[in-house]
């Protein structure tokens, strides 16, 4: 009998996901291996955070499950159907398709010692390793996420990664508002804001003569989303060579939680 993980999808799941998922080959072999299999053998890798060759054995060979992964990745697929169930998870919400305000934040992690490419150092948050910019609506799900060394400034990782928000065209039609920390005070970002996006930055600060733990309007939201991503020990460091990849197991973990709350 075959164990089940607290990360393996249910079977409603896994036949929401099915209609996202690319179509078999008509070229070479006919597929053998059950995408249930390989979606379960991903998601353990993300929630339980170990090596691709330390899965274990009642899942499919590690390496069929890699390379449906980084074909997935590579592909867009995972972009795909992450965007397909954030429209779903708002129409669920009862909210329309494009949001209307947007928060924006970064996260600097850790990076594994064998990982060299797109690392340096975050002088503030005195962290080697990456940084995760992140867009979010206000309901805390990611519209675009941006992996960068973590000597990238702020304000210029938000400039990359709003920049692929504006992309989404129709779907961003309603935005307005960008919400940001002080880390993102400056004349130059909020006029590039309005000339090019169309946006407007708003600011919020914490207030001096408050200690401890405060709530701040809006921006509470981005944390909550970082929060979540605690769930998945893959994302406690960057363990992954590639940004690009980094990238995809973040918007894996949110295509986790969207399928959740839909099936």
């Amino acid at each position: 009998m075959r164990k089940v993980y607290p990360s393996n999808l249910t079977a409603d799941q896994f036949e929401l996901l099915t209609p996202l998922l690319p179509t078999e080959s008509k070229r070479g072999r006919p597929r053998t291996t059950s995408l249930w299999d390989i979606l379960n053998g991903i998601f353990y890798v993300l929630c339980e955070g170990c090596t691709w060759r330390g899965l274990p054995g009642d899942f499919p060979a590690w390496q069929t499950v890699y390379t449906y992964f980084r074909r997935w990745k590579q592909d867009g697929t995972w972009l795909t159907m992450h965007d397909r169930l954030y429209l779903a998870t708002r129409r669920l919400e009862g909210r329309d398709a494009s949001p209307s305000e947007l928060i924006v934040d970064s996260q600097s992690v850790q990076s594994a010692t064998m990982i060299a490419q797109a690392v340096g150092h975050d002088a503030g948050k005195k962290t080697n390793g990456r940084k995760r910019h992140l867009t979010v609506d206000t309901l805390g799900l990611v519209l675009r996420v941006l992996v960068t060394a973590a000597s990238v400034p702020e304000r210029d990782g938000a400039k990359q990664v709003l920049t692929q928000v504006h992309q989404l065209g129709n779907r961003v039609k309603r935005v307005h508002t960008v919400w940001v920390d002080g880390g993102y005070k400056g004349v130059k970002f909020y006029d590039w804001a309005i000339l090019i996006l169309h946006w407007v930055i708003e600011v919020v600060l914490r207030p001096k003569e408050v200690k401890g733990f405060v709530l701040l309007k809006k921006r509470w939201v981005v944390e909550r989303t970082f929060g979540w991503w605690n769930w998945c020990r893959r994302l406690s460091k960057d363990y992954e060579l590639l940004p690009e990849t980094s990238e995809a197991f973040l918007y894996i973990a949110m295509i986790r939680i969207m399928v959740r709350r839909l099936a």
